[in-house]
């Protein structure tokens, strides 16, 4: 590996106005890879997520504590004209500005792109919402929960005799920060080449209908309706969770010749020349005389056997893990995925770690979580404001 030089992003100042999960992650890969990132919350509650538990540690929740590593928090009354001087200034400091406000409400403060163009031409904006400026929907509020619903995530995920479900997480705010991420790191290298920044947005409901992926090219390109298959798999057969003889474990077959492997490994070779199952197309439309084939095979032995023979074979397959299980994984401490830090109210505060790796530069949580307005005073200070400004604006409740 060559020598790791600074932090990729660690020349990019960025203002994180966003709250919830997008935004938020999107501001902390930022700052993971580098970049010096100021979250600014309201004075009375901050970011809604510090109250969205339990669990709580240290009087923040897990929720917040997992998705706001690598920031200042500066706290702003955007109400009054002190806060808006104090985020005109920060603005026009900073090279990019994440925001997920309702429609126009930068531009109610004053923060229009006339304002922009003349006063902060340099600087990357990128604007999450659900349902974009454009559009029906435009000025919509969203929600993961929703967005899952609308855009037919839903309708494919559960089992194919049960209802609609939505994924355990929220995966749509997920995937949109990663999506605002890559437009930001798109609009700065553009900046290189113009010299200046441009607006970038990011909506919800478009992220949940590309996260459709294959399931929307399907429909598109046969016109059939998508339908659920549990934890089956609806181009790919065998590929779903096997019972075994103490439980189920996941098994994925990719391709014509692996299928052919397994069926030697369970001592039904003859399943290979079945005209039923020869092909992967063949075994997609005899989906359910395959699966039970197997099933038939895997219950008379516990899942420890079958993925031993099946990952000998270079078939893929695994466990079913609890998050328990997955967290504490020999795969998971060799990659050092779970790390710890040390937070002034928590103590040691065990926490993901860092999901890019990258060779010749790297990232690093140089920052904890930080507490509500923990950074106010330091951040002004920087602007150019006296601990006596600072005391008056606390004192007129501007921040």
């Amino acid at each position: 590996m060559s020598e790791v030089t600074q932090t990729p992003l660690s020349d990019l100042k960025v203002i994180d106005l966003s709250r919830i999960l997008a935004g938020p992650l999107c501001a902390m890969l930022l700052g993971d890879l580098g970049a010096e990132v100021i979250k600014v919350e309201r004075p009375d509650r901050g970011d809604d997520t510090r109250a969205w538990g339990p669990p709580f540690a240290g009087g923040e929740s897990a929720y917040y504590l997992h998705v706001n590593r690598n920031k200042r928090s500066l706290t702003l009354n955007l109400d009054g004209p002190s806060g808006k001087s104090i985020l005109a200034q920060l603005i026009t400091s900073a090279d990019v500005v994440i925001d997920n406000f309702k429609a126009r409400t930068l531009s109610k403060w004053g923060f229009d792109e006339a304002w922009f163009e003349e006063e902060a031409p340099h600087v990357v904006r990128c604007t999450i919402s659900g349902y974009g400026t454009t559009g029906t929907g435009a000025g919509i509020p969203g929600y993961d929960f929703i967005t899952q619903a609308e855009s037919g995530l839903m309708a494919i995920t559960g089992e194919s005799d049960g209802g609609p479900m939505k994924l355990g997480v929220a995966i749509v705010d997920y995937c949109a920060g990663l999506m605002a991420t890559v437009s930001i790191l798109a609009a700065i290298e553009s900046r290189k080449k113009t010299g200046r920044g441009q607006s970038t947005e990011v909506v919800l409901h478009d992220t949940g209908l590309q996260m459709l992926a294959a399931i929307a090219s399907n429909h598109l390109i046969s016109g059939e309706p998508a339908a659920r298959y549990g934890n089956g798999h609806p181009n790919l057969v065998p590929y779903r969770t096997f019972e075994a003889a103490d439980g189920i474990f996941a098994l994925g077959i990719g391709n014509d010749t692996l299928f052919r492997t397994m069926c030697g490994i369970v001592g039904h070779p003859e399943w290979a020349d079945d005209p039923r199952f020869v092909r992967n197309q063949d075994r997609v439309v005899n989906r359910e005389a395959i699966d039970l084939l197997i099933e038939d095979v895997t219950v008379t032995q516990p899942k420890a056997h079958w993925i031993s023979v099946f990952k000998e074979a270079g078939i893929p397959c695994g466990p079913v893990n609890t998050v328990s299980e997955a967290l504490s994984d020999p795969l998971a401490l060799a990659r050092e995925v779970v790390t710890e830090i040390e937070h002034p109210t928590i103590g040691t505060m065990r926490t993901l770690g860092l999901p890019i790796r990258l060779d010749g530069s790297s990232g690093e949580i140089r920052r904890h979580p930080p507490l509500l307005g923990e950074h106010t005073e330091e951040i002004l200070i920087e602007l150019g404001y006296s601990t006596a400004d600072v005391a008056r604006l606390r004192d007129n409740g501007a921040v």
